[in-house]
């Protein structure tokens, strides 16, 4: 269907679409075990305060939120005024989720880069390339929003404290982690015989690899970014997930990031938004 023969039932439909999209991968991100530190179907990993659970009702609480951006980007330019609304959409969806969740913060980091690439799917039209939507997430991401918080997030701070990039500038560059590192991992280890959750572990690992990930540095500094980034590096170093020797090495990064009280929730987020890119051209879903 071309865009220029869309009516208003067919827009809200692929709305919907991309909006159930978001959620579920948000959701698959959550499930996927053994991810180090993190929350997965054995448990709360490093944090006290999420759950298996809370994660999944926090990814719902997100569908409204991100069908509104899908909606309102509809076939628009990347202009201050589009930037500035999709900021207020966001907004209000993170309060949603802070409702849902009784004020516990689960997926605002999610919410920022999924539902920059829900906006930026919906600016082509549902019809762009991935390339074009990580460009298109990015030519959002570049533009002010004026009426955005001045106070800033715990992320926000250690980007400041250890000037390394955070999720803005992931964004404002096109998403490379996603891009040029998650994505294709996935793909890679697919094609090798590895499961589906095998294959996204990995794409996991990858991410993690060269990622200044705020979540870990909030809570283990420099010591313990270097402790994932080494951990990651060596499961894929051993065969990946798929093999005994990947499996042990995922196990002791696990372990180390636990005895650090550090989660990679950056590395999380940035997954789920890959299994976004990925999933983008499925029509069956």
């Amino acid at each position: 269907m071309k865009p220029s023969s869309c009516s208003l039932s067919d827009i809200e439909r692929q709305a919907a679409r991309l909006a159930e999209l978001a959620t579920r991968c948000l959701i698959d991100e959550a499930r996927l075990t053994p991810k180090p530190g993190l929350v997965d179907g054995r448990g709360s990993g490093a944090h006290r305060d999420l759950t298996l659970a809370l994660m999944e009702v926090s990814a719902r609480s997100l569908t409204p939120a991100f069908y509104a951006l899908a909606l309102h980007c509809w076939q628009r330019p990347a202009d201050i005024a589009l930037r500035q609304q999709v900021g207020r959409l966001g907004r209000e969806g993170e309060r949603q989720m802070m409702q849902a969740t009784r004020g516990v913060n689960t997926h605002r980091g999610a919410l920022w880069a999924t539902g920059l690439l829900v906006s930026a799917s919906a600016m082509l039209a549902g019809e762009g390339s991935e390339r074009q939507v990580a460009q298109a997430a990015a030519s959002l991401a570049q533009l002010p929003d004026d009426e955005a918080p001045k106070l800033f997030s715990k992320g926000l701070r250690a980007t400041r404290r250890y000037q390394v990039p955070g999720a803005r500038e992931e964004a404002q560059q096109g998403f490379p982690h996603i891009m040029q590192l998650g994505l294709p991992q996935l793909r890679h280890s697919r094609h090798d015989g590895a499961t589906e959750a095998q294959a996204q572990l990995n794409a996991l690992m990858a991410i993690m690899i060269s990622l200044s990930d705020t979540c870990v540095l909030s809570r283990a500094g420099l010591y313990g970014l270097v402790a994932m980034q080494n951990g990651a590096r060596a499961v894929l170093d051993a065969g990946g997930a798929q093999t005994p020797h990947g499996q042990r090495a995922l196990a002791r990064l696990d372990a180390h990031m636990l005895s650090l009280n550090a989660s990679p929730g950056g590395a999380a987020d940035l997954l789920a938004a890959t299994l976004f890119v990925d999933r983008l051209g499925d029509t069956t879903f």
